[in-house]
């Protein structure tokens, strides 16, 4: 009897990680230890050792689901606090094949206890620089104003980010519930941030349908979306994303953790593939959701059918829409080739 052909390690794919949010990317173990250290209790959610049972798609669900990201984002309060966070949350993007990895952060969470906008900054930055260098992960930062605060906040953010342009700030994007605020409210700030170089990436298409990605377009002129996977709700709307070469940043586990989706199947990833829209498959926020980035790649293999050479041309398309420099880009898309060359184990 033959063996049957099983899939390569996907931990082992070279990948880039381009929508993974600061507070949502710490360790469930270093929640604990934090927590205890500081003496905040955590809810059973967050400290039962699973991941919350979430569903965020009405206002009381979305509202949940922020109480426990701000919680666990009070439990950050000093800057050995924030440079764990992120050389651990470089050391998950090793173990999962990732060689890039761009992490989106609002300072303003932070500022009060770090001594405010710039030193927080500081902070941060120094952190990312250490880690990169620690494990060799490429490392850049996304500064998100919140959808929930004046668009003069966001501006102020924007100019921030562009100040910081030159050591490692690479993006400007907009998070939080997309179901307020609109997307033309931020445009100056969006503004400002691309006038000073920075991409524009903000969230859209995961709590709201097709037409918060068509704003995101129209209104911010983005060049990556964060989530869009509700576009396939609309073919004239993927059309214009595979034309325009606009990256989706899919986040398949979160989209089911938030209720977006009911099962991982449900997940449009096909509709967006068979579109031709780019993706870079992500995890959003591990902390809560439950899964990294290489679990987003067996998802995509699981549920809906991904061979190893549509995995690795997912790979390559989170490398091409990433701001790595040419040289670590080429490497890893080498290493791309270099896996799927490899036989494909058999068992």
């Amino acid at each position: 009897m033959e063996s049957a052909t099983v899939g390569r390690d996907l931990r082992l794919l070279p990948k880039a990680h381009l929508h993974l949010h600061f507070t949502g990317s710490m360790r469930s173990g270093t929640l604990l230890e934090l927590a205890d250290k500081y003496g905040v209790r955590l809810p059973e959610a967050l400290s039962g050792g699973e991941p919350p049972k979430l569903r965020a798609t009405d206002e009381r669900g979305w509202f949940r689901f922020q109480r426990l990201y701000d919680t666990a984002r009070s439990c950050l309060r000093e800057p050995e606090d924030i440079r764990r966070l992120v050389h651990e949350a470089a050391e998950e993007e090793v173990r999962d094949g990732s060689g890039w990895l761009e992490i989106q952060v609002d300072p303003t969470s932070y500022a009060p206890l770090l001594g405010g906008m710039l030193p927080a900054m500081e902070v941060i930055l120094d952190a990312v620089d250490t880690a990169s260098r620690d494990t060799g992960v490429g490392i850049r930062v996304l500064v998100a104003a919140n959808r929930m605060k004046h668009p003069l906040d966001a501006r102020t953010l924007a100019r921030l980010a562009v100040r910081y342009a030159d050591r490692g700030v690479i993006g400007f994007g907009l998070s939080n519930d997309e179901r307020r605020g609109l997307a033309r409210d931020f445009d100056r700030a969006f503004h400002i941030a691309r006038e000073g170089g920075l991409i524009a990436a903000p969230h859209g298409g995961e709590l709201t349908g097709p037409s918060s990605v068509r704003d995101c377009l129209d209104d911010l002129h983005a060049s990556r979306i964060g989530h869009g996977i509700r576009a396939a709700e609309s073919p004239a709307l993927l059309r214009r994303l595979a034309a325009e070469g606009v990256t989706c940043e899919v986040c398949p586990a979160s989209n089911v953790a938030l209720g977006v989706y009911e099962k991982p199947e449900d997940v449009p990833l096909r509709a967006l593939w068979d579109a031709g829209v780019p993706m870079a498959l992500s995890a959003d926020d591990p902390l809560l959701f439950g899964s990294r980035l290489a679990a987003q790649y067996e998802l995509a293999r699981e549920h809906h059918g991904f061979t190893d050479e549509e995995l690795a041309e997912l790979a390559r398309q989170s490398l091409r829409a990433s701001v790595a420099p040419d040289d670590v880009r080429e490497r890893l898309l080498t290493g791309v080739d270099a896996w799927l060359a490899e036989p494909a184990p058999t068992g």
